[in-house]
């Protein structure tokens, strides 16, 4: 004679994610895997197909990991259409391919409509991230992004009191070039499409040395420190305006300093996640660098990447 068997179904104490709370993920080719990911928090499960975001061995709650890719999601947003608009505007500006003529005619230029929107958007955009950050998930390079944002910020401000705009354009543009790559490459982790997400990292730090430690200081610094002292000798705000940008490079030293040493790492010690057997070095620069980019609170995000598999 057959037991009888009895299920019990156990109601949960939170509603379940709706499809409804993931349709931020669109173009709907992420909708799949959002949806997915959204299930896997919600049960606690650590399927493949999941999202895999772990903090000291606890799952991290839904709404936390969906309002990070909603953060993501804007900032790449912005960043891209703001890079577009800086390069549309600045291709047909002779100060773009001759720096000199950011310093003709100084201080009588005139501020045409494309600088002020161009000023304003940044500004206002660079103020949201100021007080976001202390509402966001904390990063190891909180601080670093602090006095990166002051620094921004009173560059900006300052650069529009003085009528320093064309090389005020410059600047922003630059430093624009690289952060939607960084963004969409977070995107892409997040979808679990680790093959893009390696390939947009590995541009985004090849723009970044580029940008920040190649013409930024070869193009930029050399414009204000020495043809600004050239063609308009030397004026009180001259020191503030360069020691505010030489903070910025400052900061573009450190960053690139973390990520070579982060690469140099993983590129020649490899690291062992199965008995037996090493992962392929891109495998391990993409964790190292996630794990550094990427921090959740206390630096505990695991991602498996499908280029490791």
């Amino acid at each position: 004679m057959l037991a009888s068997r009895t299920v019990v179904l156990i109601r949960p104490s939170s509603p379940m994610p709706s499809l409804k709370r993931c349709s931020y993920l669109l173009p709907s080719t992420l909708m799949r895997k959002g949806w997915r990911a959204c299930q896997s928090n919600w049960t606690g499960t650590s399927e493949k197909s999941s999202a895999g975001f772990a903090i000291g061995g606890i799952r991290t709650s839904p709404q936390r990991s969906l309002n990070s890719v909603k953060a993501c999601r804007w900032r790449f947003t912005f960043y891209l259409c703001i890079f577009c608009y800086g390069i549309r505007f600045l291709w047909s500006s002779p100060w773009f391919w001759d720096t000199r003529q950011c310093w003709h005619s100084y201080p009588r230029q005139p501020l045409t409509s494309g600088l002020y929107y161009y000023y304003v958007m940044e500004l206002a955009f660079y103020w949201s991230l100021m007080f976001s950050q202390f509402t966001d998930i904390k990063r190891k390079d909180f601080l670093i992004m602090f006095v990166h944002h002051l620094a921004t910020i009173g560059l900006i401000t300052f650069s529009y009191i003085n009528n320093m705009v064309r090389v005020g354009t410059l600047v922003m543009c630059l430093h624009d070039a690289s952060d939607f790559l960084l963004e969409a490459a977070k995107l892409a982790n997040y979808a679990k499409y680790q093959r893009l997400c390696d390939t947009l990292f590995v541009i985004f730090s090849a723009v970044f040395m580029v940008t920040r430690l190649g013409i930024y200081p070869f193009w930029i610094l050399n414009t204000t420190l020495f043809e600004s002292w050239e063609m308009i000798g030397p004026y009180p705000s001259w020191w503030l305006f360069n020691g505010l940008l030489l903070i910025l490079q400052v900061l573009h030293v450190i960053w690139s300093y973390l990520i070579a040493r982060i690469a140099f790492k993983a590129l020649i010690r490899g690291k062992v996640t199965y008995p037996g057997r090493i992962r392929p070095r891109l495998c391990t620069l993409h964790s190292f660098l996630t794990s550094f980019l990427f921090s959740m609170p206390g630096g505990n995000w695991t991602v498996s990447s499908l280029a490791c598999v």
